[in-house]
């Protein structure tokens, strides 16, 4: 996808993505479960927020699944 063409939620969902993908290159983890972070970790925290974000277009409300 072009950047023309992102909303400004998926620019967010996109930077939050680098700086988790950076993070677990720091740490040298494939993923956050093997980190000992996990479960108290901003960076992963944030990351998530823009997920919900990107996919309710920050509308806010829960997710059914």
């Amino acid at each position: 996808m072009s950047e023309q063409m992102l909303d400004e939620w998926q620019i967010a969902l996109k930077q939050k993505k680098s700086e988790l993908e950076s993070c677990q290159a720091e740490k040298q983890v494939k993923s956050c479960m093997s980190c000992e972070k996990l479960l108290d970790c901003e960076v992963r925290d944030t990351y998530i927020k823009a997920v919900y974000d990107s996919m309710s277009k920050g509308a806010g409300g829960g997710f059914e699944f």
